[in-house]
């Protein structure tokens, strides 16, 4: 079913998440109030009841929250008006349309209170500060320029990394932010560096052309970028109102009918296949045909008038459902979920505290020790888990790396067949004589990139997909030994007050895991995912991060370091093609001389490339557990450390001072009431943003 939206209603209901979220925030930054005063409190009563991850998760939860934006990663080839797209979607034609940085680098655009521009370079070079006209003039290129770089694939800047573009406008003020990349015909460097992004947007929005359906190059980047990854992409086929252009008769209605519908099905039959979401087929509700220029000229015109008719109400109503039903709420969940395992640490430890407020030292010490078998056993469980993860990298790093030596060394057998689509036009030897070898020498070099690219790429999702078993499944030991965890932790309890307490009777069952756990399982993420340069900084663990920023280096450059084109096409073998004539006979027997020697060098190479970047490989695949095995360790210890300190800090104030027993109480359990009313308003909350998006 497709939902239409005008631009005024999907502002408001951006503003209603961001009301949402700050609020969430601001009952996050209560408790974490709440339990530090708490805390200091203690030091002078009966003691601190051991709060501190709580507190710093809830610390950066709070600030994830209001620093939280909606990403929107753009990407599409040249010359398919994104930049009119991005025009008409912030209702300000603040991009020029002609290619400019924001085609040629990927610029990132976000609030900000001035309209400043912000240059990163490579290197060591500090970042560039500029205002608006500076920018245009000093990174504009005219479209010749533009073009002749296109055919010579190079970079226009090639000294710049990105460009951050604050500007104060409505849209981005309520928390989105809009990342456009480069186009796609570009060099495959700039295609690797789009793929550093990906994973760090919560939607895709790919611009199409109606007058050029899917070309070879889409279709590739599609393939090796997008399907298969589990990324939300909405396909934007532009210009659909200039479909007319091309009929005999423009204003004959029926024929416009045919030729749209003719089109529909060329598009449905190229773009199907990357509409598929758990054996659903979601065209319909991804793929839209917009006219950019006709919704920018009446927005600028009047930021009120309908857009009905571009395309962009189905759109708008489209990317709505997907950041107000699935992302704002998958966000909210987590913070609910943060609020309420922090209430739960927070009432059982009272529910343990209050009971030994009558015990004296001796038995106080008598009842700690003899917790001292379930402190043991929560070390085993963190000491198997830990076992657990460390043998899961050992064989997903070996078998990994194994399987991309293997891979590598099988490209010699495959070459001839893979290669000759990628191959350009052997027409072109006629050119060898006539001082245009080098611009054959490049197009040929582009084509062996292309081709290692694809390659290296298929294999990555390979690898991606065994990953993501691999930490599916040690979630579910995580699940498995958080709940043995928590039967010990009750025994715990059991064994100090004489009898089970039971904090959850409210709460859903995806709660009831210790918070080490819910971390190890996915159900909460502490990741900030921002964007800053090609290194993602991030808070939290991400292993398609670590691994897509390990896995760059194995890039083509690694390859071409090794094997050089230029050589084959300079040396004997560039003499002996041009020694063969232009006829087409000569022609085909230059190509397979060309493709002879091309595959020769490759072979030749090919076993110091395999162990060289398998050793990188598996480097890659050990730092993705390893990183995980020591967050999963440092909050199981802190749990655990939590817990003694507990029971510790109580022993200490009773030998130190005598505890007033009845305020002691009052204090404790007004806390344990504040923090429940705030986990409380954070469930109102969210359930509220279920019913409003209901």
């Amino acid at each position: 079913m497709v939902y239409k939206m005008e631009a005024a209603s999907f502002l408001n209901n951006l503003e209603r998440v961001a009301q949402v979220r700050f609020e969430v925030a601001a009952c996050l930054e209560r408790m974490v109030d709440l339990l530090e005063t708490d805390e200091s409190q203690g030091d002078k009563t009966s003691g601190k009841l051991g709060l501190e991850s709580n507190i710093a998760d809830l610390n950066l939860g709070s600030k994830n929250l209001r620093q939280g934006v909606f990403r929107l990663l753009v990407l599409g080839d040249m010359k398919r008006g994104k930049s009119t797209f991005l025009n008409a979607l912030i209702g300000e034609n603040l991009l020029p349309a002609d290619v400019n940085p924001c085609t040629a680098l990927l610029t990132v655009l976000r609030y900000g209170k001035q309209k400043t521009v912000t240059v990163y370079f490579k290197d060591s070079k500090p970042p560039e500060r500029l205002d608006f006209p500076t920018f245009k003039q000093r990174y504009t290129i005219d479209p010749e320029e533009a073009k002749t770089l296109e055919k010579e694939k190079k970079l226009a800047f090639p000294e710049v990394t990105y460009a951050v573009v604050e500007y104060p406008l409505a849209l981005l003020e309520k928390g989105i932010e809009i990342v456009d990349s480069p186009g796609l015909n570009d060099t495959e460097a700039r295609n690797e560096m789009s793929l550093n992004y990906i994973n760090n947007c919560h939607g895709i929005l790919f611009v199409l052309r109606a007058g050029q359906p899917v070309t070879l190059e889409e279709r590739r980047y599609l393939d090796n970028y997008i399907k298969g990854r589990g990324l939300t992409v909405f396909f934007l086929i532009n210009a659909w109102d200039e479909i007319s252009k091309g009929l005999i008769d423009p204003d004959n209605g029926e024929e416009l009918q045919e030729a749209e519908e003719k089109l529909r099905q060329v598009f449905y039959s190229n773009l199907a296949d990357y509409c598929q979401v758990d054996g659903y087929d979601l065209y319909h509700e991804r793929v839209f045909e917009i006219s950019s220029l006709q919704a920018l000229r009446r927005r600028v015109k009047d930021p009120e008038q309908s857009l009905e008719g571009t395309g962009f109400p189905e759109f708008m109503g489209a990317i709505n459902r997907f950041l107000m039903e699935e992302r704002a709420v998958a966000q909210m969940r987590q913070a609910r979920t943060l609020a309420r395992q922090s209430t739960d640490r927070v009432r059982e430890a009272i529910a343990r505290r209050i009971p030994l407020l009558d015990r004296d030292v001796n038995e106080l010490k008598a009842q700690i020790s003899s917790v001292e078998p379930e402190f043991e056993k929560l070390n085993d469980i963190r000491d198997r888990f830990s076992d657990e993860i460390k043998s899961v990298r050992d064989q997903k790093a070996r078998g990994i790396s194994d399987s991309f030596r293997a891979y590598i060394l099988n490209l010699g057998n495959t070459f001839e067949a893979d290669f000759s689509r990628y191959q350009p036009d052997l027409g072109f030897f006629e050119s060898l004589n006539q001082g245009k070898r080098e611009a054959f020498n490049a197009a040929f070099k582009q084509a062996f990139e292309q081709y290692l690219n694809d390659k290296i790429t298929a294999w990555e999702k390979t690898a991606n997909q065994e990953m993501q078993e691999a930490f599916t499944q040690l979630a579910k030991r995580a699940s498995e030994y958080g709940s043995a965890y928590s039967r010990i932790t009750q025994a715990m309890t059991d064994k100090l007050i004489g009898q089970q307490i039971y904090t959850r009777s409210d709460f859903n069952s995806e709660d009831n895991s210790p918070t080490w756990a819910s971390w190890a399982m996915g159900l909460v993420s502490l990741a900030t995912g921002n964007i800053a340069g090609v290194f993602l900084a991030s808070a939290g663990f991400d292993w398609k991060n670590i691994l897509v920023n390990s896995l760059s280096v194995i890039g083509i450059y690694s390859f071409l370091a090794i094997f050089s084109i230029p050589v084959l096409l300079t040396g004997p073998l560039g003499i002996l093609l041009v020694g063969l004539g232009v006829g087409a006979l000569q022609a085909e027997q230059g190509r397979k001389e060309l493709i002879h020697a091309t595959k020769k060098e490759l072979i030749k190479n090919l076993p110091q490339i395999a162990e060289e970047q398998c050793q990188i490989i598996h480097q890659a695949i050990t730092e993705c557990f390893d990183t995980y095995d020591r967050e999963v360790l440092k909050r199981l210890n802190d749990d655990i450390k939590a817990r003694r300190l507990e029971l510790d800090n109580l022993l200490e104030q009773k030998q130190s001072r005598e505890i007033n027993r009845d305020s002691e109480l009052k204090r404790l359990q007004q806390l344990e009431a504040d923090i429940i009313s705030e986990c409380r308003t954070v469930n109102r909350v969210y359930e509220s943003l279920i019913s409003y998006n209901g």
